[in-house]
Order: structure tokens, then C-alpha cells, then sequence
């Protein structure tokens, strides 16, 4: 085995070695407990990597034959330019090796991956609250200055319904 960072796709046989990462990035969010992503959400997602009419990829970095962290992207159609753009969806890494470089060498793996596919941006968002991300965000990229909003349209079908945005009520007759 190496001590050499390896920045690849994710293979079926890394499933194990992915769920403790893809659970680490989940609680960081809070979604554990009542709130977890249900089992079969999980399962389709790690299915999703693998089937080629997806739009869905994950990478990993690996070293010394274990996982140390994973990206999960999207390519997606944009109406303001021909080329399909790159979703940096999902990044998280083992707390162990923060600060090592694994999350830049996966941002710039996920960045080599969109050039291949013709995709000139790839963008992402992450929670004002994660400064220490935003660290590393702010040497690899450029604040877009947008500010996101969202609406669950059915609560029902979103186990992670937030009924209060930015501490602020929602108006739920909008």
C-alpha cells in the first residue's frame, strides 16, 4: 500500500468504506435520528453512481487502500450556456484528515471531471454557518454572491422539512 492520496471514481466494492463517510456527512447536517435520510434514499443514491443514464457521479480519495473522503456531482442543463454545468453537491472528509488537502484534491478531481465533460462552471453552496469549509472554498473559488432559496412543495415526501428559514418564519400561505 501507498501513502499516496488517490482521487477516483467510486467503485460497487467501496460501499462499505463510503456509508461510514455518506453517514459522517449526514449527521454533520443534522440529519440523524428522526430526521435521518431514510435507508431506501441511501440505497438510490449509491445505485445512482453506477447507472450510466444518471447524471449522478461520486469520486473518493483514498490512501493506503482506505476511504478518507467522498464528492458526489451533477451535470445539469443551464439556459444561459451550451455545455452541461457541474452541481459539487455532496464533500465531506474524514475529521482525521482535515486540513490535509483530501477536500481540495476532491474539488479538484470533481474540477477535472467537469472538463472532460465540456461543463465550463462548476458551482456549489454550503451553510453560512461552515466557516471552516469556506476556508477552502475561498482559495479554490469565487463567491457567487446568490443567495438560495427553497420551497418544500410537500412536506410529506421531505423527511427534512424545515418549517423555519434563515430564523425567520416561514409563510407557509406564500
Amino acid at each position: 500500500m501507498t501513502d499516496e492520496l488517490i482521487i477516483r471514481a467510486v467503485a460497487t466494492t467501496d460501499f462499505d468504506q463510503w456509508l461510514p463517510l455518506w453517514d459522517g456527512y449526514n449527521a454533520f447536517y443534522k440529519r440523524v435520528g428522526p430526521t435521518a435520510i431514510p435507508t431506501e434514499v441511501t440505497r438510490m443514491t449509491w445505485a445512482r453512481f453506477f447507472d450510466a443514464y444518471e447524471p449522478v457521479h461520486a469520486l473518493v480519495a483514498e490512501r493506503g487502500g482506505q476511504l478518507l473522503g467522498l464528492t458526489h456531482y451533477i451535470f445539469h442543463r443551464h439556459t444561459s450556456m451550451l455545455g452541461p454545468i457541474c452541481y459539487l453537491q455532496d464533500l465531506f472528509t474524514r475529521e482525521q484528515v482535515r486540513g490535509q488537502g483530501v477536500g481540495r484534491a476532491l474539488i479538484n478531481g470533481v474540477y477535472d471531471r467537469a472538463r472532460e465533460a465540456g461543463s465550463p462552471r462548476v458551482y456549489w453552496q454550503t451553510q453560512d454557518t461552515n466557516v471552516v469549509a469556506q476556508r477552502l472554498y475561498d482559495k479554490v473559488a469565487v463567491r457567487s454572491g446568490f443567495i438560495v432559496y427553497r420551497k418544500t412543495i410537500d412536506a410529506r415526501s421531505d423527511p427534512h422539512f424545515e418549517p423555519v428559514a434563515s430564523g425567520r418564519p416561514v409563510d407557509r400561505n406564500a
